[in-house]
């Protein structure tokens, strides 16, 4: 062997080794900030732990009692769907679509689903995809809504129907609009910072909590777990007015009912 062929050996085999330690480092420990489940295509984005205002400030119009502002710590990163449930991805999973607005379209939002559907559907997710697969919790959600804002919508004042699919009759200090009168495709309205879509109004989403009365004072990791008879829901729909899709807005409904504004946005845990 020449001199020449020994030192194109040596450096094939250091390329070789440096390939190797390469192919062998250790992965990421971090986490991706969105990613795609393959098994139905849903859209997830990385939320990272925080600290927010919760509820909505005295002098908010159209505000509630029950919206007391409070301070939450979020300790744990999550990731949350991008969009709520379309009907393609519900009937991919439970073979069946049990939407009111089927003629809407495979893209528009899954609805006419109650609490315990919306169960049954995470449980066969976890069992045919990646596992981990939940509800957000109420004060995920409306992290997630607010992005960062504490306006009214997060980073708005207003609110009309060219913002999302409200009641456009009932804007929130917006002009009037159109009135849809069903819930529209996914996306069709502009995300919100984080780059959530249809936060504000298209359907209902359901979270994990029970209907608790708020605390006066800080909470970590809250999830509402006391004796009541209703779930809540957050968001607001096409069938309500502006001022029922704000980030601060709870409403609620028995785990039992279903309408046809109500549907779902899933939450994952960080694996």
């Amino acid at each position: 062997m020449t001199s020449f062929q020994r030192v194109a050996l040596v450096v094939v085999l250091l390329g070789i080794v440096l390939l190797a330690r390469t192919t062998l480092r250790a992965p990421d420990p971090g986490h991706p900030d969105r990613w795609t489940e393959p098994a139905t295509g849903m859209d997830f984005i990385l939320v990272r732990p925080g600290t927010f205002q919760m509820g909505t400030p005295s002098t908010e119009p159209l505000r509630e009692a029950q919206e007391v502002l409070h301070e939450v710590h979020l300790t744990k990163p999550y990731y949350l769907a991008a969009h709520e449930v379309t009907q393609a991805q519900w009937s991919r999973v439970m073979h069946a679509n049990p939407s009111f607005f089927e003629s809407c379209g495979p893209n528009c939002p899954v609805e006419r689903v109650n609490f315990y559907d919306i169960e049954r559907f995470i449980r066969h997710l976890n069992q045919q995809a990646t596992s981990g697969f939940r509800l957000p919790t109420e004060a995920e959600w409306e992290y997630a809504c607010r992005a960062g804002g504490s306006a009214p919508f997060g980073n708005r004042f207003t609110l009309g129907s060219a913002d999302a699919n409200i009641d456009g009759d009932f804007p929130y200090s917006a002009p009037k609009g159109i009135s849809r009168h069903q819930p529209m495709p996914v996306g069709r309205f502009p995300a919100n910072p984080m780059g959530f879509f249809d936060m504000s109004g298209n359907v209902w989403e359901w979270v994990q909590d029970w209907y608790c009365l708020y605390p006066d004072g800080s909470v970590t990791d809250p999830v509402g777990t006391c004796s009541s008879q209703y779930r809540v829901i957050r968001g607001g729909s096409w069938k309500f007015d502006g001022g029922s899709a704000r980030c601060g807005l709870r409403y609620t409904h028995q785990p039992q009912d279903s309408g046809y504004s109500l549907g779902v946005r899933l939450a994952h845990d960080v694996w």
